[in-house]
């Protein structure tokens, strides 16, 4: 019964527990069982709040038991990314600086996710700082991709993606950067969603790149991704980026997806060299499925894109440099060297040399450079100038197509170590997903089958303009829907044991 209750989906679990076929405490112990199982070897989780998780079960059941009306994912657990404030457990982001820290409040979005009777099961391992495309980047280790635990699952949030994909947890939450919800759905083969900039609060959330910094949802289907965008965007006073606007009728789009009558962009820059020869079967093979569901194809020239790259990485370590300038030793998180024998100048740079790993110190110092005195036109300035180039192409391409797809990655999952010497090698993981950030747009990555040299799980990115997320969901629903018609979830009927 177990293993039963653990393969449903989010929106199949939250059926039950409301018609009384389930408990949420009998969900919420399935899923801690199968996480103290198969955890040791995946790594998917920094903590599990077991106490935290069935107090919250019992409080569903209870509610259920007196005729509430309960929502639409009440009971249903989630594994959360350790970059969002958890009031009572720890929040660590991934890194030593903060080990051990407990918050004294919760984020807008855990509190939200509480409101809504979601069980929060625990906080998921990431790359520190959400710095990294493959979580080997965490001060805790890394977590194992569970279709080849030699292989990562994907990057600043493979912890959440693991824990999908391993079926400790239904759904999850990650924020994408640069691509860390996306890149991770795509080489575990789940459904990840980076909602448009602004429209999911990022109160309580770690900072790394505050432009382009994004939470958003993570499961295994693209219902649950809409259940749980539902539950998390909206409006926030506590959030001077928030977007003061109604949500995107997300969760009727999944329930009828379609493409019927759409025009769907293809860009020339998202493939090419360095592209998986499985990888770019798959996608042409997705294209060749939209069209025969009625979608007319339409070739896109977006030369900027090349330049993204290169933009990211001077725009997103120069305001990494600036947040993390918070982290001294004195305020909060590790204190190194406070012996009185040190000023609190030495004390500082003690802490950050034992806090921060090799990642973050490097992002650290190219964004400090890039800031410097005589080289902020040079690099930051001519950084924004392309994202605005960027962003205007955008634009234009949404004036001749309702969204673009893409390749989520270039490659399937590489071994754990393989890039680890190599940054610009780790960096162009997410050579497909950086453009959206810089954009501030809506993208989704979910499964499109499996490579065939390697038989690892190909990812789809769906790209919409700036709050039309429903479009995400509309499109993903029917290439879903179409796709387990022809050949079975990827996922549900072919995922490894572990």
């Amino acid at each position: 019964m177990s293993d039963q209750i653990i393969r449903l989906t989010a929106a199949e679990t939250a059926a039950k527990i409301a018609s009384g076929e389930l408990t949420a405490v009998e969900v919420t112990e399935a899923h801690l069982a199968r996480i103290e199982a198969v955890d040791e070897k995946v790594h998917a989780f920094l903590h599990v709040d077991r106490e935290g998780a069935l107090a919250q079960a019992r409080a569903v059941d209870e509610k259920r038991a007196r005729g509430e009306k309960l929502g639409p994912l009440a009971g249903v657990p989630l594994a959360l990314k350790d970059i969002f404030t958890t009031e009572g457990i720890p929040t660590t982001v991934g890194s030593k600086i903060l080990e051990g820290w407990i918050p004294p409040y919760d984020a807008t979005l855990t509190k939200r996710l509480k409101a809504a009777d979601v069980v929060i099961l625990g906080k998921t391992n990431m790359d520190e700082f959400a710095m990294g495309s493959s979580t080997e980047n965490s001060a805790y280790g890394p977590t194992g991709n569970p279709w080849d635990l030699t292989r990562i699952p994907g990057g600043s949030g493979g912890g959440s993606s693991a824990a999908l994909a391993s079926f400790q947890a239904p759904l999850a939450i990650g924020t994408d950067t640069g691509g860390s919800i996306r890149q991770p759905a795509a080489v575990t083969g789940t459904v990840g969603v980076k909602p448009t900039y602004g429209s999911v609060s990022r109160y309580g959330m770690v900072a790394f790149s505050s432009s382009l910094d994004q939470g958003g949802p993570c499961a295994r289907t693209v219902l649950d991704a809409a259940l749980l965008h539902e539950v998390i965007a909206g409006h926030d006073p506590m959030d001077s980026t928030s977007i003061d606007a109604p949500v995107p009728a997300v969760v009727e789009a999944a329930r009828n997806g379609s493409v019927t009558g759409m025009r769907v962009g293809v860009v020339k820059q998202f493939r090419g060299e360095g592209y998986q020869s499985g990888v770019i079967q798959r996608f042409d093979e997705s294209v060749a499925l939209l069209k025969e569901l009625g979608a007319e194809i339409v070739e896109l020239d977006c030369p900027s894109f090349d330049l993204a790259l290169s933009a990211y990485y001077l725009i997103a370590p120069s305001e990494c440099s600036s947040n993390l300038a918070r982290f001294d030793g004195l305020r909060y998180g590790l204190r190194t060297g406070d012996d009185g024998s040190h000023s609190a100048e030495e004390v500082t740079s003690l802490t950050r040399e034992a806090g921060f790993g090799p990642e973050v110190k490097r992002r650290i110092m190219l964004g400090t450079y890039a800031l410097s005195s005589g080289y902020y036109d040079a690099y930051y300035g001519s950084a924004q100038k392309v994202r605005t180039l960027i962003k205007q192409e955008f634009e234009r391409a949404f004036e001749q197509v309702d969204v673009i797809v893409s390749p989520t990655t270039p490659t399937t999952a590489f071994p754990i170590g393989e890039r680890a010497d190599d940054p610009m090698a780790m960096y162009l993981a997410d050579l497909c997903t950086i453009p959206t950030n810089l954009a501030g747009n809506a993208a989704m990555s979910l499964p499109c089958g499996l490579a065939p040299e390697d038989n690892l799980p190909v990812g789809l990115q769906i790209i919409a303009p700036a709050m039309k997320d429903d479009r995400l969901y509309k499109v993903g629903a029917a290439v879903e829907a179409a796709f387990v018609e022809k050949w079975g979830h990827p996922l549900i009927e072919e995922a490894p044991s572990l």
